[in-house]
């Protein structure tokens, strides 16, 4: 018998290290490589990870809540082939990780809101070591070097887990302080701004990690972006009567099927196209122009929480290329089996509002993009018809278009004539287009 190390796996590019949410396999239990045994969370996902090796899970050495590097051993595993050269390598992965990322970081010290530091192992001013996560709630909420010395960790070696943070700041009985006089503290989840009253009947629903995420980020996004909303009204009835017409062919061909979300996002590539400026992002006084164009698609989960997966480069496919990747990405969204990969490097964001019977929505941006559209739902309304021989009222497929954008760098006539574009890429559809 031989003994491996099971090691923290690279869950993307930008990822160093991840939290032990839970283990779902204890010590003594025999696996099947690739089998998964325990679920980590990053700033992006949660996801399982699978067995490296057969055999049986001989010790677990990161426990429920510990921050674990990439590359550093989680558990070993106890097989029946020959001793692997797993240990020896682990440092070499953490380093291999770093090193990526201080490659590919900007030359100045600024970054945006999304982009993740690189790990510091410099322990503070009382000798403990923090991660970049639990620094930035940290700086966040105005706690000083002193005062998160004082907070107890209960992660390995003493580490203070996200947890920590945020049981420390709904426990806390007097505001954190502003960082500095002219500045007032940036607001919270975790502080209610009123108190609530709650009676007998009332049920208390704990937020769990993913909420509390999504809750965060809202409010940072409406703190950082002045928000604005364009809204536009689109003709789809071509886009309706060609997928009426083409389902049943498309899915025989391809073996699934076709929403209209993917019509929705090769318009909005095609009009990012037409106006770079909106796919960009704002570092303080810079603002950085993306070449890349990826757009995020908005997902509802079975939980109730939403995930935005991203469609790479969406302006070099096609409209088959499009839905085979909003299927992929749903169907594996829906099931937990997203990467940090899939979640990363968005440009631009798509909400379908309608699948829910919504006609229009005012969407909040996910920063540190500068705009994302809500399309809502398709309904059939009396309308105004051009013809050849004049105008005549007849029953078309209309549906909204709201654009939300940061007017600190998007203005209104840039924020309605991309929309406005968006709307004229959907309604000039080829009813003659071939699958």
């Amino acid at each position: 018998m031989a003994s491996v190390e099971m090691l923290m796996p690279k869950m993307g590019e930008s990822i160093i290290e991840g939290t032990i949410l839970t283990w779902l396999k204890k010590e003594g239990d025999a696996i099947e490589q690739d089998e998964s045994v325990l679920e980590v969370a990053t700033d992006k996902v949660d996801t399982e990870v699978p067995a490296t090796h057969g055999g049986i899970l001989k010790k677990i050495l990161a426990k429920e809540g510990d921050v674990v590097a990439v590359g550093a051993p989680i558990a070993i595993i106890e097989t029946s082939g020959e001793s692997s050269t797993a240990p020896s390598q682990s440092k070499a992965v953490i380093e291999s990780a770093k090193e990526e990322l201080i490659a590919a970081a900007p030359a100045n010290t600024s970054t945006l809101l999304t982009e993740p530091e690189v790990l510091d192992e410099t322990p503070g001013e009382d000798g403990r070591f923090y991660s970049p996560l639990v620094k930035s709630i940290a700086k966040e909420e105005g706690i000083s070097a002193s005062e998160l010395s004082k907070i107890p960790g209960t992660g390995k070696e003493g580490r203070v887990t996200k947890q920590d943070m945020m049981d420390y700041l709904k426990n806390k009985s007097v505001p954190a302080p502003a960082k500095a006089a002219s500045v007032a503290p940036a607001p919270s989840i975790a502080e209610p701004k009123v108190s609530i009253s709650i009676s007998a009947t009332d049920e208390i629903i704990e937020m769990d990690r993913m909420r509390k995420m999504i809750a965060q980020r809202m409010v940072d996004s409406k703190r950082i972006s002045p928000h604005v909303t364009s809204f536009v009204e689109a003709d789809m009835t071509n886009i309706v009567l060609w997928r009426e017409k083409n389902k049943d062919a498309y899915k025989a061909k391809y073996g699934e099927g076709i929403t209209y979300t993917p019509f929705f996002i090769d318009a909005v590539a095609k009009a990012i196209r037409d106006f770079p400026m909106i796919n960009i992002s704002v570092d303080g006084d810079r603002i950085i122009k993306k070449k890349d164009i990826n757009i995020g698609m908005a997902v509802a989960l079975p939980s109730g929480n939403l995930i935005v997966p991203i469609i790479k480069n969406a302006d070099q496919l096609n409209l088959v290329g499009i839905s085979k990747k909003v299927n992929d990405l749903a169907n594996r969204a829906r099931n937990n089996k997203l990467t940090a990969d899939d979640l990363a490097g968005g440009t631009y964001t798509v909400s379908n509002v309608g699948s829910f019977g919504n006609v229009m929505g005012t969407p909040i941006i996910p920063q540190p993009q500068v705009a994302i559209m809500a399309v809502g739902a398709i309904v059939k309304k009396p309308a105004v018809v051009e013809t050849p021989t004049g105008d005549v009222i007849a029953i078309r497929h209309k549906m909204f278009l709201s654009h939300s954008y940061d007017h600190r760098v998007v203005d209104g006539s840039l924020g309605g004539m991309f929309v406005r574009r968006v709307a004229d890429y959907l309604e000039a559809f080829d009813l003659n287009t071939t699958i």
